[in-house]
């Protein structure tokens, strides 16, 4: 385990920080989501934004989880990786 790991379940113990991180699950999942499909590709942040004709900041960005990517920036960023995007509604 990390240190990061420790504390993170260190923090968890903490409602207020506990709520916090279950609102942002979803960004974190998506940016855990693209990260894994990008380094699957075998693609650098920098290879993925020449690709999508953008800036490597973007690319950060979209995999930071800090923020919600419009649906258009992530069916380029899947077509790159060689992916594709799937949206599902599921039970709250």
């Amino acid at each position: 385990m990390s240190k990061l790991d420790d504390l993170h379940r260190k923090w968890m113990k903490d409602p207020e920080y506990q709520t916090a991180f279950n609102e942002m699950k979803p960004e974190f999942e998506l940016a855990r989501t693209l990260i894994q499909a990008r380094s699957e590709a075998g693609l650098t942040q920098k290879e993925v934004a020449a690709k999508m004709k953008t800036s490597q900041a973007a690319v950060a960005r979209l995999e930071s989880g800090r923020g919600k990517p419009s649906t258009t920036s992530l069916e380029r960023y899947a077509s790159v990786v060689g992916k594709r995007v799937k949206i599902s509604l599921e039970p709250a």
